[in-house]
């Protein structure tokens, strides 16, 4: 077994095992034990009572962090002439439609969200096979198929972000970096909690909200008490 660094040990020592933290806390004791050399990101892990392989038990959905992600987002705008200025006034990275789609064919997709109009998805239907895996299939549920294109680029870049469950009952989200003030971490994390509290499905029998977990790039995860979110 790998020896812990004097910081490791300083870290792993700050978080007493078994103890259920508040979401305050958490948001503040994640950047206590964050160690590396650069700006990590702070990701939830919510583990939930549901079976996502049940259609009534899927949880998927948006929400704009109050404080964004602080990430730079790179969105591609995939639309016709007529709209490719609006998207690239809104601040989308490429836009364009045809030689985009050339370059998704074959395996390009150095992107975090694409966006795009209803009469475009015929186009992009086929590609499914290299989009779907990497989460970057536009959908109308998450905001990203819309004529509105605008605004759909806008929110992305302001923190909106689109989560769903997996296979094994497990929502991954990447709600904040370390740099962030503990109270905008906390705001963030209680956005994103307070979402999924609403969206639970009424075919859900039992506990809801199972476990969360806060961590940053490579930090321990701190388990967060249910209980404290607002």
């Amino acid at each position: 077994m790998a020896k812990l660094t004097k910081k490791q040990k300083d870290a792993v020592s700050k978080v007493e095992k078994n103890k259920l933290y508040t979401l305050e806390e958490a948001s503040a004791l994640v950047k206590e034990i964050t160690k590396v050399n650069f700006d990590a990101s702070v990701d939830l892990a919510v583990r939930l009572g549901v079976d996502p392989r049940k259609a009534n038990q899927m949880v998927r959905g948006v929400v704009t962090l109050p404080h964004g992600t602080g990430k730079d987002i790179k969105v591609l705008a995939l639309v016709t002439p007529d709209k490719e200025e609006e998207a690239k006034a809104a601040g989308a990275d490429y836009v364009g439609l045809d030689e985009y789609l050339q370059k998704i064919k074959g395996g390009w997709t150095d992107v975090d969200v694409i966006i795009t109009m209803p009469s475009v998805m015929g186009k992009i239907g086929p590609l499914g096979r290299v989009l779907g895996p990497r989460g970057l299939m536009p959908n109308p549920k998450t905001g990203t198929v819309t004529m509105d294109i605008a605004k759909a680029v806008t929110e992305v870049k302001a923190g909106k972000i689109d989560f769903r469950v997996d296979k094994t009952g497990i929502i991954h989200a990447g709600i904040a970096k370390s740099s962030f003030e503990a109270v905008k971490i906390q705001e963030n994390a209680n956005e994103l909690l307070s979402t999924l509290i609403k969206l639970k499905p009424t075919a859900a029998k039992g506990t809801y909200i199972k476990s969360i977990f806060m961590s940053s790039t490579m930090s321990l995860g701190i388990e967060i008490d249910p209980k404290s979110i607002s």
